[in-house]
């Protein structure tokens, strides 16, 4: 019988085959299945080790390199330091030269009322109305509110009661006087024998009592004619008026509001009032500057710290002519017309004013040192040394400082000088305009 087998078989048939032929011609190792697929070629394992020798030897030089910038690294690290620990310091200096013979002096001031009063009331009631309001310039004398008293209206109309029956007692008074006194003059010239002694001495006693009498009522009428004139005066601080001309900065009543008499703290004050014209300005001046502002007629600028800025010139009119021991400073006040209102109480101003400022040496205030407690200078010469001298300083307006001794002109002060730099230390030098460290106020 022959059978028919399928194409897929026929091919397995020849793969074997195949394989079998590749087998003959090529021994395979003892041991190993003759029909493996795995082969390498001869030159494999040689290309394997050249390419781990390669990845080697890039591994050392990649070593050997880093080693050697670290060792790099280190080497101008540690020169670098030595430079720098052996290098002397460098410090800024500038020079010193001469204060300007006008030095300007911008100090902070406030604005006050000439006079400035708060009104309380002088009689206990309640506000029947009020004419003034906050703003409002009134006249001295104008009427600003008025007070309905009854309990005040109804004592003076008691005093004067009092005050009419004192008088009708006076004038019963003098008629028992007038009549005592006409009755001893007839028992006084009565002859001898007709009248007693003793009655004689009543009618005597009696003229006395009676003339007491009128002099009691007499004291009576004055003491009613004090207290109607007493309540009287109450009756005019009924309305309450403006002590001078001025303007009402403040009121704090209404009608129907019960006020009381006096100015302790449980009363309440009605108005509170201001005279601006003319205007004070009060300014603390630091004791740097008494030498050229403690006296009277000193010009002075004043400006507002708005954003028109107005000016408005004065002169210092009085001092305090002591100085605070606490702030170091000294009143001054300068008086200026106001007319136009255009200031007003307990304004900020700037106030300015030029002083002299001959003989005074003018450095920055990064120039000074607190090495002994005592402010100094560092003074440093052509050859780079450092010599601290001590200081006293005439006027310091924050930027600049004015020395009135310790410095001279042309010599170079070292600024912002390290606590590592001793007197007679060496330094290096960095020039600097005075410019560029502060800029110096300007004049008014």
């Amino acid at each position: 019988m022959h059978l028919q087998l399928p194409d897929k078989f026929d091919d397995g048939v020849d793969a074997a085959n195949s394989q079998g032929a590749a087998a003959s011609a090529h021994p395979s190792v003892a041991g190993e299945r003759p029909n493996s697929a795995t082969h390498y070629s001869a030159g494999t394992g040689r290309q394997l080790q050249r390419f781990a020798a390669a990845a080697a030897l890039v591994l050392l030089v990649a070593f050997l390199c880093v080693h050697f910038l670290k060792v790099h690294a280190e080497h101008d690290l540690v020169g670098t330091t030595n430079a720098f620990a052996t290098a002397l310091p460098l410090v800024d200096v500038v020079s010193v030269h001469s204060a300007t013979s006008g030095g300007p002096l911008i100090l902070p001031g406030e604005t006050a009322a000439w006079y400035e009063s708060v009104i309380y009331a002088r009689v206990s009631g309640y506000v029947g109305a009020w004419s003034a309001d906050i703003g409002d310039h009134v006249e001295k004398g104008q009427i600003l509110a008025s007070i309905e008293t009854p309990e005040l209206d109804a004592d003076f109309l008691a005093a004067k009661a009092k005050l009419s029956a004192a008088e009708a007692q006076v004038k019963v008074r003098q008629a028992d006087a007038a009549f005592a006194a006409s009755t001893y003059a007839r028992w006084r010239d009565s002859p001898k024998g007709v009248v007693s002694e003793q009655e004689r001495e009543d009618k005597k006693a009696g003229q006395a009592t009676s003339t007491a009498q009128l002099d009691a009522a007499r004291a009576q009428v004055n003491l009613a004619q004090a207290d109607v004139a007493r309540l009287g005066a109450f009756e005019q601080f009924k309305h309450v008026t403006a002590p001078y001309a001025g303007t009402v900065s403040e009121r704090r009543i209404d009608i129907g509001n019960l006020v009381t008499a006096g100015s302790s703290s449980n009363s309440t004050p009605l108005y509170r009032m201001v005279q601006d014209d003319p205007l004070r300005v009060f300014v603390d001046v630091p004791q740097s500057a008494a030498a050229d502002l403690m006296k009277v007629g000193v010009p002075a600028d004043i400006v507002t710290d708005d954003h028109a800025a107005r000016h408005f010139a004065g002169k210092i009119t009085r001092t305090s002519a002591a100085v605070d021991p606490q702030a170091r400073t000294f009143r001054a006040e300068i008086d200026i017309p106001n007319a136009s209102h255009g200031l007003v109480p307990g304004m900020y101003v700037q106030v300015g004013f030029q002083l002299d400022n001959r003989g005074l040496m003018q450095v920055p205030a990064a120039a000074l040192v607190f090495h002994s407690g005592h402010p100094q200078v560092a003074v440093v010469t052509r050859d780079g040394t450092v010599h601290l001298r001590n200081v006293a300083i005439a006027r310091d307006d924050g930027n600049f400082i004015e020395l009135q001794s310790g410095a001279l002109s042309g010599e170079r002060l070292a600024l912002n000088l390290s606590s590592g730099v001793n007197d007679g230390d060496k330094v290096r030098v960095s020039e600097v305009r005075s410019a560029s460290v502060a800029a110096p106020p300007q004049a008014p």
